[in-house]
């Protein structure tokens, strides 16, 4: 019924619990989810997780915040992206909310990333914070539309939306939207095509009402797309039913 089409359960919050996080999807009726990586070290236990349960998928990529990995090649990415439960290529993108200074290594690294997905063929997951602009710069003179992605955990404006959407970039929403003082973004989240929205946990971050303030899990996805429904004045089944024909249409897993 849902997707949640972003989250980190390789994360050590989730160590010893696979089993009860699993179960709490098929609960809430969220037959797949996607693990997202955040570096190349951590890799292996991504790809872990998405060949032991077939209820799980995985990424490759490393985060705009670990500067650490800043060295990265497109022979990096394209030799863990031939698996076949590798979905996109990322998280990638742009933060110059918590990194300062110069940050042309994240820009760069930011390229490979694109480049990557367009020689194998794979959508990209973009992460983006106070950033909007140079992200859409760099997606634009990448040729990113050629593979597409999803702009995940979507907190920027319509307009930013709008140029992401003109790039064949699907919006991902997350707790965020339940939150009561996110107007703004409940706001985008009404107002773009049903056939461009995707929603994510990013767990173990942004527990969504009512959960808010714990340890996010995948099973909550559902909290997020009520909202949502909510917000559209369409059915939940309407919106799962969307959102998870999306997530197939952009990552055409096997």
């Amino acid at each position: 019924m849902l997707i949640d089409s972003h989250c980190h359960i390789d994360f050590d919050d989730y160590a010893g619990r696979i089993p009860q996080i699993l179960e709490g999807m098929a609960r809430n009726q969220v037959t797949h989810a996607l693990c997202v990586s955040v570096n190349l070290t951590d890799f292996p236990r991504v790809l872990s997780l998405a060949e032991g349960y077939p209820q799980l998928f995985a990424s490759v990529g490393v985060h705009p915040d670990h500067a650490e990995s800043a060295v990265l090649s497109v022979d990096d990415l394209l030799e863990r992206a031939r698996h076949p439960k590798i979905l996109a290529i990322g998280e990638t993108g742009l933060d110059y909310y918590r990194q300062k200074g110069d940050l042309e290594w994240q820009r760069s690294r930011f390229r490979t990333h694109v480049r990557a997905a367009r020689e194998c063929g794979k959508p990209l997951i973009i992460h983006t914070r106070d950033s909007g602009e140079d992200t859409l710069c760099i997606l634009r003179e990448e040729a990113a539309k050629d593979v597409g992605g999803v702009m995940h955990c979507f907190t920027e404006t319509l307009e930013l939306a709008q140029a992401a959407m003109e790039l064949d970039f699907y919006i991902s929403f997350s707790g965020i939207v339940t939150f009561k003082n996110a107007l703004a973004i409940k706001e985008v989240a009404k107002s773009i095509p049903l056939e461009r929205i995707l929603v994510e946990t990013d767990s173990p971050y942004l527990a969504p009402v009512p959960h808010r303030g714990k340890t996010n899990e995948p099973g909550w996805v559902r909290h997020v797309a009520e909202e949502i429904a909510r917000l559209r004045g369409i059915s939940l089944e309407a919106l799962a039913e969307a959102t998870t024909a999306n997530f197939f249409r952009l990552f055409k897993p096997n």
